[in-house]
């Protein structure tokens, strides 16, 4: 049982090893995942709103479309929340002891990681369009053309990062499914060890 693993992870119950933990492919996607989300929502929520000379209100960079930089803003505000769940839920997964739990939560990152893949799609479209048709008068200095420009491209390889997660994710999911089955007899190893160690019943009777 020592090199027992269930998707992905050892005995529950390990001590955590940062530098293992932080060498893992899955991590480094995760925490680029999260660091191109504070970009996008930075660059919007900071410079995404000018105004022509002339005006006091500030209107959303994109063509002045209010619902471009409220899309961008809160998915990159949501996508920020859901990385770091899930980069917490990595560092607890070695704890989760049963199979079924664990298998769970690695369904549950095939989802959201190829849900956010498809979200970022449709943000690079939305944005990249909005960009395109936008209109010189509306900004005549040129104000957040930079950060605007920075959204798209970070939107555009955000859908590369989260798609590469969800690859790793059912890479996971297939290395568990091999590992172990999903059905009752599945003992977790300390469970067995103790079983294993717990006199039998020939010993109590004699």
């Amino acid at each position: 049982m020592d090199g027992f693993q269930a998707y992905g992870a050892g005995k529950a119950g390990g001590a955590f090893d940062p530098l293992t933990f932080f060498r893992q492919p899955q991590t480094v996607m995760r925490i680029i995942c999260w660091l191109f989300s504070i970009v996008i929502l930075g660059c919007v929520a900071n410079e995404g709103y000018v105004n022509r000379p002339e005006e006091v209100d500030e209107f959303c960079i994109f063509n002045r479309n209010q619902s471009a930089c409220t899309y961008a803003v809160s998915m990159g505000m949501l996508c920020f929340l859901c990385s770091t769940a899930f980069l917490a839920l990595d560092v607890y997964f070695p704890q989760i002891s049963g199979v079924k739990d664990r298998k769970k939560a690695v369904m549950a990152d095939i989802g959201a990681s190829a849900l956010w893949s498809l979200v970022w799609f449709v943000g690079f479209c939305f944005l990249a369009n909005q960009w395109q048709v936008s209109k010189e008068e509306d900004n005549p200095l040129n104000e957040g053309a930079d950060a605007a420009r920075a959204a798209i491209v970070f939107s555009f390889f955000s859908v590369f990062t989260w798609a590469i997660q969800s690859l790793l994710a059912i890479q996971k999911f297939k290395l568990g499914a091999d590992s172990v089955t999903f059905s009752q007899d599945y003992v977790d190893p300390d469970q067995q060890e103790a079983l294993d160690e717990a006199p039998s019943t020939d010993e109590w009777m004699g």
